[in-house]
């Protein structure tokens, strides 16, 4: 059996995790010669109270975003992926990554790192990853180990 992709989603949020993500996603790009759509979501539930207070932090948060993606972009690049996206969105990561922007680009694999929330956090919270394995609609990889 084999295993073809086109269009890989990979969630991007500045961690470790995310990191090691996207080194992999690199290779499975380039071993199915497909797009690569590297997204960041900047959770305006965790914002929206900050900004009221301060604008500069969602700036920051933006720019922070933005800044990565263009770097990863290259990498992608250099690498020979050719077709490379990138896009930074609002709202919920949960929600968004899996449904509206996996639906609206015809994703047919994500690839995201492991949660980093402790048991507490994940019992009140959930991670995202956990929350991208149940609701997405097509292959996801979630990412645990750094590259080979």
């Amino acid at each position: 059996m084999t295993l073809q992709y086109s269009q890989i989603l990979v969630a991007i949020d500045g961690s470790e995790e995310s990191e090691m993500a996207f080194k992999k996603s690199i290779a499975i790009a380039l071993q199915n010669n497909a797009a690569l759509h590297l997204v960041n979501i900047v959770d305006t539930r965790s914002y929206s109270a900050v900004e009221t207070y301060d604008r500069e932090n969602a700036k920051l948060a933006n720019k922070f975003a933005v800044d990565l993606l263009n770097e990863y972009k290259v990498e992608a690049e250099s690498a020979g992926i050719s077709k490379v996206s990138v896009m930074v969105e609002y709202g919920s990561p949960k929600t968004m990554i899996s449904r509206d922007i996996a639906k609206n680009l015809h994703i047919d694999l994500i690839i995201c790192g492991a949660t980093g929330l402790n048991t507490v956090e994940r019992f009140f919270i959930g991670s995202v990853s956990e929350s991208i394995v149940r609701t997405a609609r097509c292959d996801v990889l979630v990412i645990r180990t750094p590259e080979v």
